[in-house]
This record gives C-alpha cells, structure tokens and sequence, in this order.
C-alpha cells in the first residue's frame, strides 16, 4: 500500500476531533456533515473486503427512515448480506482512528484477514436522495480509487436493489442480470406470471388499486422507473415522491408503524388499499380506514402471515417434504405467533432483535419467512428447494401438482432474498391478494392483534441490563425479571420483556394485554421496575 499516497488524500478527508462512531446493524449513522472521513474510509475498508473475499462488495449510501439532515453508510457482503460481524468492528476502528494510526489499522486488518494486496477489486456504489449524498458518495469513491479499486457507481438506487446487484455480480449471472433493468425485468416477469392466474373479476377493478407514500425519497424515483413493466390491470398511485417534501418528515413506513395513523400528503378514503414505504425502501407496512374512519395498521407480522398461508398452500399441493419456518424477534404481536402454531401449524423461531439474526436463522429452512414488525423482511429458498421447484416447474406431468410448482418458481423470482425490498415485498402481496381474491379488510381478519405499548426509560449505563431467550428475559439486573413476572401475571392475555438499546442508554420496554388500558398499565408497571431496579436517571416515568 502507498501510504504516502493515502496520508496526502486522507488529508482532504479530515476526521473531526473527538468523534467516535459505532457501525451497527444499520451500519454508520449521523449527521451528514461529520462523515466524510467515515465514507473515504469505508471505500478503503471495502477495497480491503473485496480483496479478501475475492468478490464484489456493495457500498450503500443511506440514512434509511432517518431525518434528511442525517446520512450513513453500509457495506454489502458478496452474497447480498449484510457486513460480516468481525469486519463491523474493523469498519469501528477504520472509522474512528486518528490520523496518524490509519497505516496501523489497515496494517493490521490486511495482516489479520491476509490480504492479498496484488489482486483486483471491485465495489458497487449506490445512494439515496439525500441532498448530501452525492458529495458522501463521491468521498468513498476517493477511497477506492487511492487503494487502486475498481468501482461501479450505480448513482440514485434503492438499498435492496443494490444488494440485489451484488448477488447478481457474484453469482456470475446466477441470480439475475447484475444491471437495475434486469432488476425490473425480472421481478416483473415474474409478477405477471402470477398475476396471469389471478381470475377474480368479481373482486371488481378497485381491488388493483394501491396508493403508495413513498417517503419523499428513492422508491418513488424507482416505481417510476418500474411502473411501465406492469400489466395495465395494476394501478399504482404514488404520494410523497419527494418533489415538494423533505424526506421521511411526516411520512413513511417508520412514521406510520410508530404513529400508528396515516402519512401526510396521503388523502385516505374508506376501504381503499394502502401502504408506506421507507426512505431508502427496505421496509413496507400496510393500512386503510375503515368506514367509521378508524385506521387500522397491517405490519411485518400480517404480511408474513400473509405469505406463509399461500407459500404452504402451494408446498402442499407440490407434495415435496420441504420444511417451513417463520423466524420472528420478541417485538411480534403474540396472536401473529399464536396463530402461525396453532392454525397453520407452521413451526416459528423466535431470536434476537436485528436483521442479521432473522436472516441467519431463516437460512436453516427449505423455506425460511421473516418479517419484523416494522415491515422489513423476506423469504429464503434454500438451495435444494430450488432445484426441487425449477424441476418440478419443467418436468412434473400431473397438472396442478406442476401448475403450484410454477407459481412456486414465480414467487422465488419475485422476492428479493438479499435483502427486506419494500418494491418487492408489494408486488408480492397484490400478488396474493390478486390471487386469493383477498380485499385488505378480509386480510386484517384473518387475526387480531393484541393490544401493545413500547416506551422507553433513560438509565445511566444500558449495558446493566443482561437478557437471555432471544431478548425476551432479563438475567440482570437482580430482582428486574421476578417483578416483571409478577406484573405479568396481573394482566390477562399478557406478556413484557425489557431490552438495552443497541446505540444509546435507554431500555426498551414492551407490553401486550387483552385491553389497551391493561398494555398500557403493564408497559408503565415495568417501566417504573426498570427505572428504580436499573438505575433509571431523570424524573420516573408517569402513567
């Protein structure tokens, strides 16, 4: 490495003073203006993974459902996923050293991960639309270029779609053409395949109609992009495309979920289908009002039950013994659980909240669904299933064992396995819909939520707070899961579990009861537990 060459363009890239930055699941994330060191930095780091793995990596610029004034920065591993764990912590280190310690650092990550130094690599750009991401992008492009990479700027992308791009590159063509028209051209084949057998006119017109909140951000530009691959029969409308807003500022999935009501700029009528994508859509979320204008919210756990009654639907119809598995985080609604074990006798694994957990567990299944709550999600076909499917696809003689077996192979061309993708995951529900000649009321019945509360309570230090069973028991400290247990049992219907925040030193605390005033006693009750028993700071939490 010229480390010459690096301290001169290091120096145009300067880290402020005193700054330190942790890469988490969602990689860097903070205000724009103090991570232009961070994005050169991370187009080394990049080149270093490209080389080591001797692949293409992703570099994805986004803050996600973030306010517009923040950015960040992702890196995508050669299969489509997320940064591998022990390259997080050196993407920590790059990120955080002074000046004079870059050469040591990198020194030591090539050492430690041996490099080799003499091959070629290759990173795949993309960015939101972000008003400072084209100059942030710009800074990871000045970090590839000293280490001697090869780049390809994508420019303006969804954060799925370069994941997917990613894939593509490294499966030589495997997954799909490496290109955002093979993109498009593939999902949507696939779409209108499914659509194809969707013979339900008495569903009438309104039914293909979708109003869209696309957060101000990239998904609008994109669904432009896409809308003249879909068959006539799909009207989609969208709000919130990012002409006269700012980005995710009273809209977008995460507004919606949180706030429980509809995005501005969206004017709702009764009964209509609609849904919200995030800004740099990897998360979608359902929702409509009713006629006596309540609002009723269709989140992650609804769409993966959505998902898992058609998939299981076809798998049993193709006859082949391939297991099913939805993975869920403690934050599901417990009837979504309930019903998935009892009704569907569908197996559901519950881990750790965070998408690497969700998506490591689901690659244990021939078909692993999963979705968290906020509407970030997908389904995994392992290899085999593939095989099996595609052959089935072709080969198989008896006609509706052949017929499931092609709406099978569709559904895997249609879903992104990368990665949540909120243009998929939607293409793949008003498929269904489509297909089962569903309204959106009809798929809010098939259960009801529990009533739930989350609050938070600011603590001293979050790290006294220890947890075991996927998060959903605490172990410290003393006395803290005993309480809780106690005021569980006062409530019917009724659970809550308490989690550390993974960036910041609060505790989360989450409830569910038979009644709203009884979730919302019971997260209270709890909190107040946490605040005496784990060291709370401030006022306690009122009712």
């Amino acid at each position: 490495m010229d480390f010459e060459a690096i301290k001169k363009s290091s120096a145009l890239h300067p880290k402020p003073a005193g700054l330190t930055l942790q890469y988490g699941t969602a990689g860097f994330r903070t205000k724009a203006e103090r991570l232009d060191h961070v994005m050169f930095r991370m187009g080394f780091l990049a080149v270093l993974r490209s080389r080591a793995t001797a692949s293409t990596i992703g570099v994805m610029v986004t803050a996600s459902h973030n306010p517009e004034e923040d950015n960040g920065v992702k890196l995508i591993d050669p299969h489509g996923e997320m940064l591998h764990p022990s390259w997080e912590e050196y993407a920590t280190q790059l990120a955080n050293a002074e000046e004079q310690e870059l050469q040591k650092v990198m020194t030591e990550i090539c050492q430690k991960e041996e490099v080799n130094l003499h091959k070629d690599a290759l990173v795949f750009i993309g960015r939101d639309t972000r008003p400072s991401s084209k100059k942030l992008s710009q800074s990871v492009i000045d970090g590839i270029s000293v280490l001697g990479g090869q780049y390809h700027d994508y420019g303006l992308v969804t954060t799925p779609q370069l994941h997917y791009v990613v894939f593509c590159q490294n499966t030589q063509g495997q997954y799909g053409k490496a290109t955002l028209e093979g993109y498009y051209q593939k999902l949507s084949k696939a779409f209108v395949e499914l659509i194809k057998q969707a013979n339900s006119p008495s569903s009438g017109d309104s039914q293909r109609h979708l109003k869209i909140d696309c957060a101000n951000g990239i998904g609008a530009l994109k669904l432009m992009e896409m809308q003249h691959y879909f068959p006539k029969e799909v009207q989609i409308h969208l709000y919130n495309d990012g002409t006269k807003e700012k980005l995710n500022h009273l809209c977008g999935a995460d507004y919606v979920k949180v706030h429980q009501t509809s995005p501005g700029g969206l004017d709702m009528k009764p009964n209509e289908r609609c849904c919200s994508l995030d800004g740099d859509a990897d998360r979608i979320v359902y929702y409509y009002k009713d006629t006596a204008d309540h609002f009723h919210l269709i989140d992650g756990d609804k769409i993966a039950t959505l998902i898992c009654i058609f998939l299981k639907e076809l798998l049993v119809k193709v006859e082949q013994a391939l297991k099913m598995a939805v993975v869920q985080t403690a934050y599901a609604n417990g009837s979504s659980t309930r019903y998935l074990e009892e009704t569907m006798k569908v197996p559901v694994h519950c881990v750790k909240t965070g998408v690497k957990h969700l998506h490591h567990k689901a690659q244990e299944f021939d078909v692993g669904v999963y979705f968290e709550a906020n509407g970030h999600g997908t389904v995994l076909f392992s290899k085999a299933a593939e095989i099996k499917i595609r052959h089935l696809a072709k080969e198989e003689k008896d006609d509706e064992r052949r017929e499931a077996a092609k709406m099978l192979e569709n559904m895997m061309d249609l879903i992104n396995q990368t990665v949540g993708d909120a243009i998929s995951d939607m293409l793949v529900i008003e498929a269904i819909l489509a297909l089962k000649g569903l309204t959106v009321q009809q798929w809010d019945a098939i259960y009801t939520d529990l009533p739930n509360r989350l609050l938070k309570v600011q603590v001293a230090d979050r790290q006294v707070i220890g947890t075991t069973d996927a998060e959903r028991r605490v172990v410290a400290p003393p006395g803290l899961q005993e309480k809780i247990d106690a005021l569980v049992q006062k409530y019917k219907s009724s659970r809550a579990f308490v989690r550390p925040s993974g960036t910041e030193d609060i505790v989360r605390i989450y409830a569910e009861a038979d009644k709203q005033e009884n979730a919302d006693a019971l997260a209270h009750e709890v909190s107040l537990a946490v605040y005496h028993l784990a060291g709370g700071v401030g006022a306690p939490p009122q009712p």
